[in-house]
């Protein structure tokens, strides 16, 4: 089960996660897991595997030009590995899709790392979209999200550099750094009139996964709380909040649904806001509690590469349809949490309340080049079950409802209110 889940991972990178650099996305391993043992530097023009259609002349003019002309205004020498390398991430760029990355050691180094657990950074997932360097989302209980950082801001500088037209894979690389270290992001924030400067100490990132409670009706207000989950009272709507879809979340989810029979309740609330993604295979997992065996869950698409494959419910099923569901979403919810969200809405499950999902429904390969370095190339797109592309503008909930800077700072929430409010009424 795990070898097959590690297949299937969707990290995100049209984000990496400025928790320390990556995190859980439109990601898989590449099934191919053969690497070249040749040094890169190797490339004589006649390196195994050339395309004998493309003309590699220009190239190694312009090679041969730098090495006979170029003067340096600084005395650091550029490697001929470097060059190399710089070569590959032009031929990725040249592509225009900011998920086609290559890694050269450092960088691949560092995304390994970041897949295995926890690092330093300020916890906060970022991406390119629309031109821009955007906040997807900050993780709960990180310095980004304690700082106030919020889905959609637009990062324009970092510390005294402008990050206008900057790769998301170069953001990370700076905004990274030390535990107990100072970075400084001016924000651009829909509503606000002007830039602002916000200042985060880096701390060792645990990367959060779920947290589940039982709210309860009230005469003068829309709920209580029982923050253990425990409460053995079938008028109450229990939440479950994901915060990723890391390896263990499956399990985690599982645990979570048998509190919520526990109760003897029928009113579930799902919390997928600011959820990043993470593993496909968890994605489809949650969907199969609900959904008969078969049942499309997303639809991924190669293109003319191959013919579709089509991730289906494995049958778990164990509700009748006496529940009642409402998923959270926001421009924070990418990737595997749309296909789940996108998944139950259109399979009459549930209803979604927020505001739109951010559209990252792209899978990526990581595909080792030489023993230390890697390409993350898009392979994929992702559809819902009714053959929506999640990338093309992403979910748009049933009911729309924006959450406020005011509401925030007034401790509200409209969305969790609404959510309730509906449950309520079913």
């Amino acid at each position: 089960m795990k070898s097959k889940a590690l297949s299937r991972i969707i990290m995100i990178v049209i984000a990496l996660i400025i928790l320390g650099g990556s995190f859980f996305v439109g990601f898989r391993y590449g099934q191919d897991k053969t690497s070249t043992t040749k040094s890169v530097v190797d490339l004589t023009g006649q390196e195994e595997g050339k395309n004998q259609a493309v003309d590699f002349s220009a190239f190694w003019k312009v090679w041969n030009t730098l090495d006979e002309k170029f003067v340096s205004k600084s005395t650091t020498t550029v490697s001929t590995e470097d060059k190399v390398y710089g070569a590959i991430e032009g031929l990725t760029a040249s592509l225009g899709d900011p998920f086609t990355v290559f890694f050269p050691p450092e960088e691949n180094k560092m995304f390994t790392n970041e897949i295995a657990g926890s690092f330093d950074g300020i916890g906060v997932e970022i991406g390119n979209k629309d031109g821009s360097l955007v906040v997807i989302a900050p993780l709960k209980d990180t310095p980004g999200y304690r700082a106030g950082l919020e889905p959609g801001d637009k990062i324009i500088q970092i510390d005294d550099t402008s990050s206008i037209n900057m790769n998301a894979d170069l953001a990370v690389k700076m905004i990274r750094g030390q535990k107990g270290t100072p970075v400084r992001l001016t924000i651009v924030r829909a509503g606000k009139s002007a830039p602002f400067e916000v200042k985060i100490i880096r701390d060792t990132i645990q990367i959060p996964t779920i947290d589940t409670k039982l709210t309860f009706p009230t005469s003068n207000s829309a709920s209580s709380t029982d923050n253990n989950g425990l409460g053995l009272r079938a008028d109450g709507i229990f939440v479950i909040s994901l915060y990723n879809f890391s390896e263990p979340s499956a399990d985690l989810f599982r645990n979570a649904l048998r509190q919520f029979i526990l109760t003897g309740g029928d009113k579930l609330i799902l919390d997928l806001r600011g959820n990043p993604g993470g593993y496909l295979e968890a994605a489809i997992d949650m969907a199969s509690w609900f959904l008969p065996a078969g049942k499309v869950v997303v639809r991924e698409n190669f293109g003319d590469k191959k013919p579709e494959e089509v991730g289906r419910s494995r049958g778990y099923n164990v509700f009748n349809k006496n529940l009642k569901m409402i998923i959270l979403v926001n421009g924070g919810s990418a990737s595997a949490s749309e296909i789940l969200a996108g998944a139950l809405q259109e399979q009459g499950i549930a209803k979604l309340v927020g505001t739109k999902t951010y559209g990252k429904g792209s899978v990526q390969e990581l595909v080792a080049i030489t023993p230390d370095t890697s390409l993350k190339v898009t392979i994929a797109k992702w559809f819902t079950p009714n053959g929506r592309s999640i990338s093309d503008g992403g979910l748009t909930p049933d009911y729309i409802i924006e959450m406020t800077d005011k509401d925030r700072a007034a401790g509200k929430d409209p969305q969790m209110d609404k959510a309730i409010k509906l449950l309520n009424q079913m």
